[in-house]
C-alpha cells in the first residue's frame, strides 16, 4: 500500500522527467567547467548516465579554437547553454539568442549575477529575461535563490523549471538552503532542479529524497580526485534518492514507537504493562 503522502507522485511507468516536451530518463544534469582536460567530458557523461549538459557560451569563442569543447560533448546529450557572465537581463537575452543562432537549440539556463563576491543570482533580472525568452519560444531554466516570490514570478514569466541553489555556486557546501527549497517543493508546480553547491553524492540523494526533480552537479565532479568515478557515484545517488521519494519516505518520530512486529513485542517486556497482583 502506498503511504498517505500528498507529495508522493504517481510516476509514469518509465518515471521520465518531462521538460519542454522532452522526456529525460536521467535526473542528473552535469556541466563542462573546471575539468583538467575537456577530453574527460565524454567519460564523465557516460559514467553519470546524464542526458543534459550545460556549457557557458560567453566563455567560448565560437569562431576560434576554444569552440573545441563542443567536440567533447556526446551527440546524444541535450545541450543546455547558460548565460554565465551576464550581469543584466539584456545581456542574458543576447547570449541566449546567440546560442540559438549558433545551433545550440532552444534550451537556455538563465544565469544573471552582479554580485562578484558571493555569486548570487539577481532574481528581478532573471524573471525579466525569462519572460522575454519564453515568449520567443525558448525552454527557459532559470538559476535562482530559493525565494518563493521569485519562483512565483518565474512561473508567471513562463519558465519550464526553476533551479534554486543549494549553497553558493562552486562551494561544495551542500544543501545550506534545504528549508527554503522545501518550501518551493510544496508551493511550485514546476520541476525543481537543485543547482549549485552540492558537494557530495549523499547531498544530491537528499535533495532527490525531498522531491527535487533533478540535480545539476559540476564542480563536485570536475574537481574530484577521480571525476569519472565521482560522476558514476552521483548518477547512482540521484537515482537512489528518486526511488526513495517515489516509494514514500517513512515518517520521522522523536521518540521510540511500537515494536516492529508482534513477535518482537512478545520478546521484550518493555512494551507490556506490569501484571497487577
Amino acid at each position: 500500500m502506498t503511504p498517505a503522502n500528498s507529495h508522493t507522485p504517481t510516476p509514469p511507468a518509465d518515471d521520465a522527467l518531462i521538460i519542454g516536451g522532452e522526456r529525460l530518463h536521467s535526473r542528473l544534469f552535469i556541466g563542462t567547467g573546471k575539468y583538467g582536460a575537456d577530453a574527460l567530458i565524454p567519460q564523465v557523461a557516460a559514467a553519470s548516465g546524464a542526458q543534459v549538459i550545460t556549457v557557458a557560451l560567453r566563455r567560448v569563442d565560437m569562431s576560434g579554437a576554444q569552440a573545441g569543447i563542443f567536440q567533447h560533448i556526446p551527440k546524444h546529450m541535450r545541450l543546455l547553454p547558460n548565460t554565465s557572465g551576464a550581469r543584466t537581463a539584456e545581456e542574458a537575452v543576447r547570449i541566449a539568442r546567440l546560442a540559438k543562432a549558433a545551433g545550440c537549440g532552444n534550451w537556455i539556463k538563465i544565469e544573471i549575477i552582479r554580485d562578484a563576491r558571493h555569486l548570487l543570482p539577481d532574481g528581478y533580472a532573471t524573471a525579466k529575461a525569462t519572460e522575454i525568452l519564453a515568449a520567443e519560444g525558448f525552454v527557459v531554466l532559470p538559476y535562482m535563490n530559493p525565494d518563493l516570490y521569485v519562483a512565483r514570478d518565474l512561473v508567471s514569466a513562463g519558465a519550464a523549471a526553476v533551479m534554486p541553489l543549494g549553497s553558493p555556486i562552486g562551494s561544495n557546501r551542500g544543501l545550506a538552503t534545504r528549508e527554503m527549497i522545501g518550501i518551493l517543493l510544496e508551493e511550485i508546480a514546476l520541476p525543481i532542479i537543485v543547482d549549485a553547491g552540492i558537494g557530495r553524492p549523499s547531498q544530491a540523494c537528499e535533495a532527490m529524497e525531498m522531491g527535487a526533480a533533478a540535480c545539476l552537479v559540476n564542480t563536485a565532479i570536475a574537481v574530484a580526485g577521480n571525476p569519472v568515478g565521482m560522476a558514476k557515484a552521483f548518477g547512482t545517488a540521484v537515482a537512489a534518492g528518486r526511488a526513495a521519494y517515489c516509494a514514500g519516505v517513512g515518517r520521522v518520530l522523536h521518540e521510540g514507537s511500537a515494536a516492529s512486529s508482534p513477535q518482537e513485542e512478545s520478546l521484550t517486556g518493555f512494551l507490556h504493562s506490569p501484571a497487577k497482583e
